[in-house]
């Protein structure tokens, strides 16, 4: 369909006046703005919506997201009585964020399925846990995590509490293109079937996180551990502080300047804990009060990103693997000292991270395993394991991580109580946060990673992304950085290739557009399009070996040196 049969299929529908006077004056005074609002459908991809808010087919609005909701409820009403089917809903900070989800509710309630909706906005991760807590059989959150203010998207989740994966994740996609017409949306619904849900989701919630405390009695010698948090803007503010007291600590310092939930996020440039800048008042923050832990969350509370004193007595950012590795050796080694450890336990790490979390694990006698890049992948391998063995904790680079198996998606408010406990465990033990990551460097190997993003923006940006990923696949190098090529692993097609001995195996995992170069010297490239943004994501590990506390600074030095000679071997340089 053309965008002017698409625009003209909206003006037909039964669409409110204020949308088709905003398609009208696109028509009339931005042509630009018309086509890439109608050029083609907001795509419903296997982790739901994402997109710019806006009036149009390619955009995030109230009539894109009936769509995406009437297709789902069409496809839970197949697979489930409807008497027995209800949903949870759950929203964050974002502009239209309690819009969208009331429309949600609206739409599920039209179809006649009990809604749980929570009354104010709520993490992420409390979603899940809601999921499995009222005996749902799907869930929705509106989120679009840490993208820009212009963004919001909306999150599908299954009966077990984690995102929707096969087979109903394209099952659904299936349903929700069968909805041709925004005149095949039920907007009104039973509002009787919407019930409101609060402070008793919390309480439950809030009970199960404090039962993952690995050390209570030294989080009550060092209750006056100095902690900065910030919520940046986001739902964080709603737990966070709740937790920390619960675990015991009382000197807990909130950000005020970004304590108040606002999708605009005023302070910062974008509200991702990745980027330093989104930490800039918080930092300034522990230096006045002389914390001894940063932390900050983004706008759904399922990603935490931290700041701890360096050798220098300085604030450093640590970066997803370094946290996820801290929080690994933290648990198995407390569990492992109080006899807690089990022959069956087990962790779980993606492809794209860290390696040192598989060798931490194994070096405590507890399996590794891994999975593709995403939470849906790692609570699907806890949910094949269910009775069989007992997960411990997982993670992946991009400063996500789960611990314990009550909550099936990344889960930022339990991590923060965590790293919050681990932080007071090496003070009690005369050791700073830094000087533990370096003990573990020197136990398992020293790791360093880096992260490049791409982006493609407009039209012609997924072509150049696919393109790109073509050319690695017919033309792969054979040396980077110096270092020959090795192995090639494609887990789109799921071959890895030897490129030594030509000899070709399989790959058992789910298909995933997905390329992974390593070298001869245990260096990894992997290469991975984003399936939410137009982006194309490069991940370099590198390692050496760290005798010694004090080589680190060596030892860093020529782990940087690496990853930026393998950078300019592969011409990404920006």
């Amino acid at each position: 369909m053309s965008v002017t049969e698409k625009v003209q299929s909206w003006l037909n529908s039964n669409i409110d006046e204020d949308t088709k006077a905003s398609i009208k004056h696109m028509m009339e005074n931005d042509s630009k703005e018309l086509e890439e609002s109608f050029y083609q459908d907001l795509e419903f991809g296997t982790g739901g919506l994402r997109g710019i808010m806006g009036v149009g087919s390619n955009r995030m609005n109230k009539y894109t997201i009936g769509m995406a909701t009437q297709g789902l409820a069409n496809y839970l009403k197949k697979n489930f009585s409807s008497k027995d089917i209800s949903v949870a809903i759950a929203h964050d900070s974002r502009n239209n964020s309690r819009f969208f989800s009331e429309t949600t509710a609206g739409v599920f309630a039209a179809n006649g399925i009990k809604v749980y909706l929570f009354e104010e906005l709520r993490p992420t991760p409390q979603l899940s846990f809601a999921i499995r807590h009222l005996g749902c059989k799907s869930g929705v959150v509106v989120t679009a995590s840490h993208n820009p203010k212009e963004y919001n998207g909306y999150k599908a989740y299954w009966e077990d509490g984690a995102q929707v994966i096969a087979p109903h994740d394209k099952n659904i996609i299936e349903e929700v293109q069968k909805i041709k017409s925004i005149d095949d949306i039920q907007f009104n619904g039973n509002s009787e079937l919407i019930v409101s849900v609060g402070k008793e989701l919390d309480d439950a919630y809030l009970k199960v996180l404090k039962s993952f405390s690995v050390s209570p009695e030294v989080n009550q010698k060092q209750k006056d551990l100095s902690i900065v948090f910030s919520s940046i803007h986001g739902t964080g503010i709603t737990l966070v502080p709740e937790i920390l007291k619960a675990y015991g600590f009382e000197n807990v310092h909130i950000v005020e300047e970004q304590k108040v939930p606002d999708g605009n996020f005023p302070t910062v440039v974008y509200p991702n804990p990745e980027e330093a800048e989104a930490l800039t008042l918080a930092l300034n923050k522990a230096k006045g009060v002389n914390a001894d832990l940063v932390m900050a969350t983004d706008p759904d509370s399922d990603r935490v990103g931290i700041a701890v004193k360096n050798l220098e007595g300085e604030f450093q950012l640590l970066n997803g693997n370094q946290t996820g590795a801290l929080i690994f050796n933290y648990i198995l080694k407390c569990k492992k000292e109080k006899g807690q450890l089990q022959s069956n336990n087990f962790t779980v790490n993606t492809i794209v991270t860290s390696d040192l979390l598989n060798d931490i694990s194994e070096g405590y006698g507890v399996d590794a395993h891994d999975t593709l890049t995403g939470f849906k992948h790692i609570a699907a391998l806890i949910k094949s394991k269910e009775g069989i063995a007992k997960y411990l904790v997982g993670g992946e680079e991009s400063y996500g991580y789960l611990i314990g198996d009550e909550v099936r998606d990344k889960d930022a408010i339990a991590s923060c109580a965590i790293i919050a406990e681990l932080t007071a465990y090496a003070k009690e033990h005369g050791k700073s946060v830094f000087e533990e990551l370096i003990d573990i460097y020197v136990e398992f190997d020293f790791y360093k990673e880096k992260l490049i993003s791409l982006t493609k923006k407009g039209m012609d940006g997924a072509q150049q992304i696919k393109d790109m990923m073509e050319g690695y696949r017919k033309n792969p190098p054979t040396t980077i950085a110096g270092s020959d090529v090795v192995e090639l692993l494609d887990y789109q097609s799921g071959e890895s290739k030897n490129l030594k001995t030509s000899l070709v195996s399989s790959i058992d995992f789910p298909s995933s557009n997905v390329l992974q170069f390593v070298t001869e010297d245990g260096s990894k490239i992997s290469a991975r399009p984003s399936g939410t943004e137009p982006k194309i994501k490069f991940y370099f590990s590198v390692k050496e070996k760290l005798e010694r506390k004090e080589d680190y600074d060596a030892v860093n030095q020529k782990l940087d040196n690496k990853i930026d000679a393998i950078i300019e071997g592969l011409d990404l340089k920006s």
